[in-house]
Order: C-alpha cells, then structure tokens, then sequence
C-alpha cells in the first residue's frame, strides 16, 4: 500500500526553518517563520501565560477529557473578545487545535453544508488556504488584494473580482494584520466590501490569527464586528497563538454565526467535526487563556504586554523604514511603517532573496515576506545596508 505514496512538496517556510538552523553564520538573520521574538531572539512566555499555568498546576484535579466542542467557558469567553456581546444566542463554537484547525473545521462545515460553493481567497494569501482546500477538494476561486507597484491594496482590482462572488460562495478575509502583506482596509473600505458582499449573498469567512498585534485589542476586531453585524451567517477562525504566545499549545476556537433557531443544530454539527477529525480538542492551551480572561488582575497584565509587543513591532516597522531610507535614499520603502502586524512583502525578486540569504545570512520567505518580529535594534540597519546592496 505505502509504496504507492509520491514525495509531497515542502513547505516552503519549513524548508526555510531547516535552512537557516543548517546555515553556521554566527550573524544569520531570520525573518521567515512567523513567531514573535523579542529583542534577544527569545520567544517569551507571557507574564500571565505563567501566573495562569501556576494557578492551574496548584488546583487542576483532573486531566480526563473536556466536551466535544472544549470547554463552553473558554468558547464564550473567545465570543466575548472577538466580537462583545450580544452574541450568545447567534454563536455556535468549538475549541480546535489551533487556528489551523479552525480553518480546516471551517471548510469541512463549508463543504457538508454547501458542497457546491466556491472558497474566494485573497492574492496573495497565507499558502495553507489554498492548500488545505485544494487537499479537500473544494471549488476555488482568487480576488484580487495586494498592488506589487504600490505596495498597498488593488482595492479597484479587489472589488471588481468580488462583484463576480455568487450567491452561497464563501469569502475568506483576513480580519486584521494581513498575511503575508501587512496591507489592511480602512474601515471605509471594509465598509464597502461589506455592502459588496451582502449584495451578491456571500458567506463572510473570517481568519482572525492576529488580534491585537495590529491597532489594538478592540480596534484589531472592528472589521470582524462588522461582518458579524452585517450577515445573518458568519463563520471566525481565531487562534490565540500569537496575541497569547501559546503557539506549541494549540489553541484556538471556530465560531459560526447563525439564527438563533439554528444554532442548536449547528452546535451539533460542529461537535460532529470536532469527532471525526480529533475528538475532542487540546484543553491546556483554552483553560490558561480562559483563566486569563476570566480574572481581571491577569487580563489586565496580558493586555499590558500584548500591548508592549505590538509597539515594539511598531517600532521596528518605523526603524527598518528609516534605515531603508537612509541606506536606498528613497522613499522606495517607507509603506513598510503604515503596514500593520508580523508581515510585511518588500517587494524584491527571488533572486535578490536568494542574495540575500547566501550572501548575507539573511532568510526570508522566497516573495520577500518578512516577518518584522524576527528584526531588533541592531539588525534593522543590517537588513537596510542589504537590501539597498542588492535592488
């Protein structure tokens, strides 16, 4: 049986991963895999991450299994910061492993539901979409989203591609902080792809990986709240592995809006998923979260250092904007300062990545994404002289 398996292609941000541990250089630079990191490489455990995990450890009785959908206080409390009340009696959700699994549980509700409809993603996009689609089976479709010249949104090209949506599609947006580009609508313009959509009778289908690295907590989430108010049926995938720092922990939550007369029949079918695919989901990862939110003295703390993360990265931004200015003496990059969140496309050929990587010691994925959170003080001006000696 086995030997008829072929070789599947790696992922490119994995292979970039094994590259940059093979590379020796004392002096490697890495901006491919999307972890924060702080100024000494670190990826740190959060302040309330472990005073949670301590309180957990003193009074945790059990580890038998949570329920099919995870625990209902953490699936209400992701609710709750997502999209504030008022939702109780629309929103059916699961606990899953990660954001990733909310995506897959996503399309797999998507397909049991409306086996015919078509997913439209952005272009670019995170390449797990199109490829967990694909895997699946399911009709696919592109609109367009980011100008290469610009650096900005083809918001011209972006609409004229969703006015071809049909009634019953499912449009995948990226609620904040987009991957891998780091351009985001204004809310004028969500506003309008709001109107778009709810004219052509689309299913809005939210990836939410990244509250709270972009503008803030409450302002990372408007365009999300936005959509929940505009659409009698919503479908969210949240991961708390960045805003949380939990990334090995796997946590995150799919929450599907609907009428409140369907939401039973919904919840059913989501814990059915949950059954077929895993079981039932991680539980450490939502209990540290729900203890978190749950308690005002630790949300109070996480909401202080998830703030200090997300300006520093806003630092960064500004300080790799400069030193490119300086190095280039142009304004050739200063979109990377209005960008918002870990990524920014700089816009270089994957020639000049490639120089980049040999010859300096500086990774990066191969259509020049990179991730702002893998830069420091002192790499920022490394990064610039570079770049500038490669364009």
């Amino acid at each position: 049986m086995l030997e008829t398996l072929n070789p599947q292609p790696q992922d490119k941000i994995l292979q970039l991963i094994a590259m940059y541990r093979d590379d020796p250089r004392a002096d490697k630079i890495d901006l491919g895999v999307g972890v924060y990191k702080d100024a000494t490489g670190l990826t740190p455990v959060m302040r309330a991450v472990k005073a949670a995990e301590k309180k957990l450890w003193e009074t945790e009785t059990t580890k038998t299994y949570t329920g099919l959908a995870g625990e209902p206080a953490f699936n209400a409390a992701m609710v709750q910061m997502i999209l504030g009340d008022g939702y109780a009696d629309r929103a059916a959700s699961v606990a899953t492993p990660g954001g990733t699994g909310a995506i897959r549980q996503a399309l797999e509700l998507i397909r049991m539901s409306a086996p015919g409809a078509t997913v439209w993603l952005s272009n670019p996009t995170w390449p797990n979409h199109p490829s967990i689609i694909k895997y699946l089976g399911m009709p696919m479709a592109e609109y367009r989203y980011f100008d290469a010249a610009t650096r900005g949104i083809d918001f011209a090209g972006l609409i004229e591609d969703l006015g071809r949506v049909k009634a019953g599609d499912a449009v995948l947006l990226h609620g904040c902080c987009h991957n891998p580009t780091g351009a985001n609508l204004t809310m004028d313009k969500w506003s309008q792809v709001v109107a778009l959509l709810k004219a052509r009778g689309a299913v809005p289908f939210v990836d939410l990986a990244y509250q709270g690295f972009g503008d803030g907590l409450e302002e990372d989430a408007a365009a999300t709240r936005l959509v929940a108010q505009s659409f009698p049926e919503v479908l969210i995938a949240a991961s708390c592995s960045k805003n949380f720092g939990i990334y090995r922990e796997r946590t995150g939550v799919l929450i599907a809006l609907t009428s409140p007369d369907r939401k039973a029949v919904v919840q059913g079918n989501l814990a059915f998923l949950n059954r077929q695919n895993y079981s039932f989901p991680p539980d450490h990862g939502a209990r540290l979260v729900t203890m978190i939110l749950e308690d005002d003295t630790l949300r109070a703390d996480w909401k202080a250092e998830l703030e200090e993360v997300r300006l520093n990265m806003l630092s960064l931004r500004q300080a790799l904007a400069d030193a490119l200015r300086r190095a280039t003496n142009s304004d050739r990059f200063d979109f990377v300062a209005t960008h918002r969140g870990m990524f920014s496309r700089l816009g270089l050929t994957e020639a000049q990545v490639n120089v980049l990587r040999e010859t300096h010691g500086i990774y990066m994925v191969g259509d020049s994404r990179i991730n702002i959170a893998g830069l420091n003080a002192r790499t920022a001006p490394i990064l610039a002289a570079a770049i500038a000696s490669v364009i």
